[in-house]
């Protein structure tokens, strides 16, 4: 995976990643510097690994009669800036540089609204089984390039973000395993 580009030529886009921009993004309010990554974990549908689900969700193109569950997120517009296939593979959908719609209602160290100042990575995966490997491997690298480019003060879950709203990443994300600036994980 190559860095993010350089701050003369900052674009916010991952060489490394595969691009797939989606349309649920918006600016960051001005002065809201990029000081926190939140780790997600999400399934489309529940449980289930692999298919198109979450590319489709993150760009609007979500048949609701494909899936019953679908029925019930239908309408729904959200993004993360990163996915993180089984695989190891990396998606982006937002520009570091933009806001994408991760979070939802949140708040962190007294902030409110935490995708205006955040990262969001989506891993996927669920609540019932371990993560992959090759996750793992893709996170640490994703995260040392984003260290690296952005002030980050703390990598943190959803869950930690949301609490009593969300647990993802869940309780099979082993945060022992993220070797990236580690002075800054909030575990």
């Amino acid at each position: 995976m190559n860095p993010l580009p350089g701050s003369g030529d900052d674009t916010g886009w991952l060489s490394g990643a595969r691009w797939i921009p989606s349309p649920n993004a918006d600016g960051r309010p001005s002065g809201s510097d990029i000081c926190l990554i939140v780790i997600h974990a999400i399934s489309l549908p529940p449980n289930s690994f692999g298919g198109p689900g979450i590319i489709d969700l993150f760009t609007n193109q979500l048949d609701p009669a494909a899936h019953p569950y679908y029925r019930e997120i239908k309408g729904l517009r959200v993004s993360s800036h990163f996915l993180i296939r089984r695989d190891g593979a990396v998606i982006q959908f937002v520009s570091c540089l933009q806001r994408a719609w991760h979070a939802g209602i949140s708040q962190w160290n007294g902030r409110d609204q935490c995708n205006d100042f955040s990262i969001g990575i989506e891993l996927e995966g669920c609540d019932y089984l371990p993560f992959e490997d090759a996750q793992y491997l893709a996170l640490n690298t994703l995260l040392a390039e984003i260290c690296r480019q952005y002030p980050v003060e703390a990598i943190v879950g959803h869950s930690d973000i949301a609490p009593g709203r969300k647990t993802d990443p869940g309780p099979y994300f082993d945060w022992s395993r993220l070797t990236s600036k580690s002075h800054v994980i909030s575990k």
